[in-house]
Parts: structure tokens; sequence; C-alpha cells
């Protein structure tokens, strides 16, 4: 029997452990999380009955092994939820599929609205072509767009940065209203300093041609053909308390299943030996522990996991490389809220007739605030009166030790429930109760020392039993279902007996895997 030591109780180590224990015989899995949390940044917290999705997590894949994997944990609801029953919503329901209201393992299929908030105006995101949108915008910007949209389609920029990237696919005039001032929020860099990779991964194929696809595809009548750009999905699916209770649900399979998960056990040395991890060295309350292994599979940050490395001195040019990868960091302020100030312009129905976006992404410059959450429209079991009170979720990106990072809790709070009502989304005299979150290294980011990031996949690929998975574990700001794949890839290497790392690596890489939907 083998060993298998993972480091992070998030969605790949998880994943990892899972699907290693599907052969028991075989493989003894031992998961070290340095938290007392399961699900990593794809947790769910709870506060005074109301529970917070950090960063807000739509379930949808184009890649039916995901999709297979969510439904085994969580089946699809065969009743309409709370919200639906109310507002009589039709929704499509699974075949003797649980009631949400009678079963809390299930999951919600959810109607997917995300908006921009610019100008103090919405508009929808990704940026469509309709009267509305030309409305807000004026007649003058309108025209102004049209003209650089057209110019960026005969010349070209070379793609250096991502503000290349942005401008070849929507023009300057768009490229300013809609994606500069935010992209600077996120990262804290202007996207002229930004690598157009971060643009290939996230993006993708998003562009003014694929917006004009779906809205004539959406004009003529015809159904989804399995291959929309994930931007543009009209519903996801969704765990009834948020996407933390399907990780716990993962995380109590796998100790059913005979898989060890270890709290609180933040490793601080991984010792290899002739081209091999054989150890790693974890804190606990009763000081310093060691577990030796098999196969090492890492979701930890790079930057760390190679600061770690002790047996074998790491090349000079590598450590440097690992040391200067940048992340961002994450706040987020749960807000209570009698109602927001914000109508229901909208044709859809919604609990207490609230706006009935998701989240909505704030481009108003005078503001730090980068996205708002409203809970009760991912789930109204996130809430615990859904229809008296809204419960949001105001997120800001910051660094660790920076201003925004240090600022004492209830001064926090204050200012961004101040910012809130600056641009008219609520009233702090309606605020009921908050809750304040950070989160470190929330978001790699493709900036400083990112471009020599090769060196450190070539070095890491030459430590024959170690696997680096997930968001962190590669440095890459994939979503949660590339994170799971990454797991997915490398527990069927080691099945194989399989050494490379490629397929690893190359999750969310492929022109293929960005632009199709995988049988």
């Amino acid at each position: 029997m083998k060993k298998i030591v993972i480091v992070g109780a998030g969605p790949a180590g998880l994943t990892a452990a899972y699907e290693l224990l599907k052969a028991p015989e075989q493989y003894e899995v031992v998961i070290l999380e340095e938290s007392q949390e399961i699900g990593g940044i794809s947790r769910t917290v709870r506060y005074h009955g109301n529970r917070m999705d950090i960063g807000g997590h739509r379930f949808f894949s184009k890649d039916k092994r995901v999709m297979d994997w969510w439904f085994s944990l969580m089946p699809l609801q065969g009743s309409p939820s709370f919200d639906d029953y109310v507002l009589d919503r039709s929704k499509p329901l699974a075949d003797r599929g649980p009631d949400p209201e009678e079963e809390d393992r299930v999951m919600l299929v959810r109607d997917r609205v995300s908006r921009i908030y610019y100008m103090k105006k919405f508009f929808d995101y990704p940026v469509s072509l309709k009267v509305q949108t030309l409305r807000n915008m004026g007649f003058l910007r309108t025209m102004g767009a049209g003209f650089s949209y057209l110019k960026s389609l005969v010349y070209k920029r070379k793609e250096q940065s991502l503000e290349d990237f942005y401008v070849n696919r929507f023009g300057k005039v768009l490229y300013s209203m809609f994606f500069e001032s935010y992209t600077e929020k996120v990262w804290g860099r202007h996207p002229s300093q930004m690598s157009a990779e971060w643009g290939a991964q996230r993006v993708k194929g998003l562009s003014i041609t694929a917006v004009l696809k779906d809205m004539f595809h959406k004009a003529s009548g015809k159904k989804d053909s399995g291959q929309v750009e994930t931007s543009l999905i009209e519903q996801f699916y969704y765990p009834k308390f948020g996407p933390g209770q399907l990780w716990e649900t993962a995380a109590a399979e796998i100790m059913k299943m005979g898989g060890e998960i270890r709290m609180g056990c933040p490793v601080s040395d991984v010792k290899v030996e002739n081209g091999r991890v054989v150890s790693v060295s974890y804190q606990t309350e009763n000081g310093m522990q060691t577990v030796e292994g098999d196969v090492f599979l890492s979701s930890m940050p790079v930057k760390d996991l190679v600061s770690s490395f002790s047996g074998t001195p790491v090349p000079a040019d590598v450590s440097r490389v690992a040391a200067g990868l940048p992340y961002r960091d994450f706040i987020t302020v749960g807000l209570l809220v009698d109602k927001l100030n914000l109508k229901n312009e909208t044709a859809m129905s919604t609990l207490a007739n609230i706006v009935p976006d998701c989240w909505i992404y704030i481009q108003e410059p005078e503001v730090r605030i980068g996205r708002l959450q409203i809970f009760n429209n991912w789930s109204p079991y996130l809430v615990e009166d859904p229809e008296r009170t809204v419960w949001v979720g105001l997120e800001y990106f910051a660094n660790e030790g920076d201003e925004l990072w240090s600022m004492p809790e209830e001064e926090f709070i204050s200012f961004a429930a101040s910012e809130l009502e600056k641009i008219g989304i609520i009233s702090k005299t309606d605020i009921r109760d908050s809750h304040l979150e950070h989160v470190k290294k929330a978001y790699p980011a493709y900036f400083d020392t990112y471009e020599e990031m090769d060196k450190v996949v070539e070095y890491l690929d030459g430590i024959e039993n170690l696997f680096c998975i997930g968001r962190n574990g590669q440095h890459r700001y994939n979503n949660m279902d590339h994170s799971m794949l990454t797991a997915m890839e490398a527990v069927k290497n080691i099945r194989a007996g399989v050494s490379s790392k490629d397929n690893v690596w190359n999750v969310n890489t492929e022109k293929e895997y960005h632009e199709q939907k995988k049988g």
C-alpha cells in the first residue's frame, strides 16, 4: 500500500483524496490543512444564522467528469427551492431528486445574473449590444466605442500586456469603460503592467464577436449547443448552503473511506533527497510532527512550497523566481440590511423584489469596492430571513500589510458601508449586522517574476514523486473545476505509475479546453 500525503484541504486536495480512496486497498491518504476550515477559498463562512460564500462560486464546468463528481455528492434538486416555490419560478428538476425544503444535501439550479454598475447604471456583464446599453452609454460614447472597436479589428496590437489583450477584443473605449479601472482594483496594477496570459485564462474566447454570436443565438430561439463561453451561461448549479457545504461533504466522505484529515497543521518543511520528497514536517499544538510518504501532492502556494524545501539545495534562480511570485489578498464584508436602494427594473421576479444579481461588478472609479455579492440570489438558504433582509458581500482586493489590510475591523466595516452608500446602493441606517473576513493569497498574480515561472515548473517537475495541484499549487488563477481537474490528472498518473506532470500543468491552457465542452 502506498502512502499519499496531500497538503491542503481545498478543492484540489479533497478531490485528489476522494479519487485515490476509490481504491482504499491501494492507498493510505493523509491530508494536512493549515487552517481549521475545509474548502480553502471555496469555503462558506457561517455568521449569526447567515452564510457567506468567499468570492462567489458558480458550479458549472465544460468537463463532464467534474459535473458528475459534483452531482455524486450533491444530487440535483427534484422540487422547487423556497424562493422558486414562493415566486412560482420554473427550473429544470431531476426526476426523484431531493426536495431542498426537506433535505440539505442537494444541488440547486440558479439563474446567473451578473451586471456592471457604472455611472450608477446597470450594464450587462459581459457587455451586450442591446438598446438599454446604448441608452445608458449615450450617443457620443456609443459612436466612439463603435469606431474604436472597428479600429481594433484592423490594427491589432502585439499582445505583450493585458491592456493589449483587452483592446484587441473590445476596442480602446470599451476597454477604458469596463476593464481598465476594475482590473487595476483587483490587481493593484495597471493592465499595461500585467501579462496577457491572465486574459487568456480568465476571459478566454470572450470578445465582441462572442457577445454577438450569443446574442443572435438567443434571438434565433436555438437551444444551447453545449459550446457556450463560461461567462455567457444563463444558469448554474449551487449547493443549498454554499460551496463549503459540498467540500465539507467531500471531507466527511473521505474520512468514511478511510482517509485522514489533520486540521491546524501548517507545513513548514518539505525534505527532498535524491530527486524525491521523503517527508513533510508540520506544526501542531504539541510541536513539530513529521510524516513520511511515497507520493506527495501540494496545493500550498508555490512561493511557500519552494521556501520550505530542505535536504537538497534549491538553485538560486529557482528560489528567486518563486520568492518573487505575487499574490493578491482578499477582504470581504458581509452586511445584513433591511433593503437595497436599487430598483429591480428587470423582468425577473425575486423575493422582496430585490435586484436579481448574484454579483455586481462595481466600475465606479471613486470607490475601492470591486464587486458586490447578493447572497439571497445565490441561494435563499444562505440567509436566515430572505424575505425581510438582504445579505450582501462587499469584495475588496488588497496586499497583506497595506492600508486596507491593516485597517481595524470596525473602521473597515464603516468605510465599506460608506462606499456602498456613496454610490447609492444602501443606506447605512438600514444595516442590521456585519462581518469581516480576510483571505491571504486568494489570487495568484501574473506579473513580477511570473514571466520566469517556467524555471520553477521545470525544477518542480524534476522531483519525481511531487505533484503540484490547484490554484495556488500551480500559481494559476484557475476556476474551481480547473483545480479539481489538476487533481484528477495527478491521480490518473499516480495510478498508472507515470511521473510526468505535463497533463497536470496543461489543465486550462489548451485551446480545446477553453472553447469546447468535453464529453
